[in-house]
């Protein structure tokens, strides 16, 4: 009998070991990500409340139908091509992490650079696109006159079209689609920003070899955690903004 207790009181953590099956630094990266998540699925909830409590939204194919360089109207074109680099990214960065595992330090400095050019490509085009939702304006009807109007967090000129004067009139759309809009998107931006950064970091102690004498890439497991983290939010930022 004593030997039975014996027993189950060694398998019992002490608080020696981790009771899980990973590194301390993995650990608290999910534990990181995870709380990140409600914060993102709080903004999302937030702006899905508002969105369907109202009689009028935005049309998405008339807001974002532009292409830098051509004048076609192509909805969503752009804002496809600005996921494709993000995914695109996510897969150098599996890349960057398998070469890690193989220890080949010229595997992990070429696909983590891919990573931070996909990364810098996804924030350029968000810059491309923000210039031109604020700086490309559009009439609004605006209590008899017409103005001339951006998309801004204070300005919303896609609401309802009424008949001016022989003319179809946008009147102002709901003033919570700009706010919601550009701070969830520059939210995630700043995400992609810090991913950058922290790569750039990650890539420069490649170069100087400090994971080869740790031995192992352990540092670029948990950037890549936090850089398919951003991924993945980016999925319900574009079906909740581009799409519903």
């Amino acid at each position: 009998m004593e030997t039975a207790l014996t027993q189950s009181k060694a398998k019992m953590w002490t608080g020696g070991k981790s009771p899980f099956n990973v590194s301390y630094g993995k650990l608290m990266m999910w534990y990181f990500l995870m709380s990140d998540s409600f914060t993102f699925g709080a903004f999302l909830i937030s702006y899905g409340s508002i969105r369907f409590s109202l009689n009028s939204w935005v049309d998405h194919n008339a807001v974002f139908n532009s292409f830098p360089g051509f004048e076609a109207n192509l909805p969503l074109a752009f804002v496809s091509l600005m996921t494709f680099i993000l995914i695109f990214s996510s897969v150098t960065m599996v890349l960057a992490v398998h070469e890690g595992h193989k220890m080949n330090q010229k595997g992990v400095e070429k696909w983590l650079f891919l990573t931070i050019i996909g990364g810098l490509g996804f924030l350029g085009c968000q810059a491309i696109e923000w210039t031109h939702l604020i700086t490309h304006t559009h009439k609004v009807l605006v209590d008899g006159v017409i103005e001339n109007w951006g998309t801004t967090v204070s300005h919303n000129p896609w609401g309802p079209k009424v008949l001016h004067n022989g003319e179809w009139i946008a009147t102002p759309g709901p003033v919570a689609f700009g706010g919601y809009f550009f701070g969830i998107t520059g939210f995630h931006g700043f995400h992609v920003t810090c991913g950058v950064i922290i790569n750039i970091i990650m890539l420069i102690k490649t170069r100087m070899g400090d994971f080869q004498k740790r031995g192992h890439y352990e540092m670029i497991e948990k950037t890549g955690l936090y850089w398919h983290f951003v991924d993945l939010v980016w999925v319900f930022v574009f079906l909740c903004f581009y799409l519903i």
